[in-house]
């Protein structure tokens, strides 16, 4: 995990009330985490997912995840180092938000 993934596992994700799995395979993506509960899948996104064959390549996982159900909440690293309490308050608006 990047030092951010493990930044959002240890300190948010890891303790909520929800279980939340990191690396999870679905079909031929390993999610960064995911949560089956929500069908809600969180990915963290480094420089390199800016390029254009990585956005192509994302918007392909993206487009399979969502017929499977699965809401895909994408959030960049300086999204995590900068703003990481309105992150967890996004994801875990997302999360409530499914399990009504």
């Amino acid at each position: 995990m990047t030092k951010e993934e493990r930044h959002l596992w240890y300190d948010f994700l890891k303790i909520i009330p929800f279980t939340v799995n990191r690396q999870k395979v679905i079909g031929k993506y390993i999610l960064d985490f995911y949560c089956a509960e929500a069908k809600i899948a969180i990915e963290l996104d480094g420089a390199q997912h800016y390029e254009s064959e990585a956005k192509k390549k994302d918007a392909e996982r993206d487009n399979f995840l969502n017929k499977q159900g699965i809401e895909v909440l994408r959030y960049t690293n300086i999204d995590v180092k900068e703003n990481f309490d309105g992150v967890c308050q996004d994801i875990l608006n997302h999360i409530k938000q499914k399990k009504r």
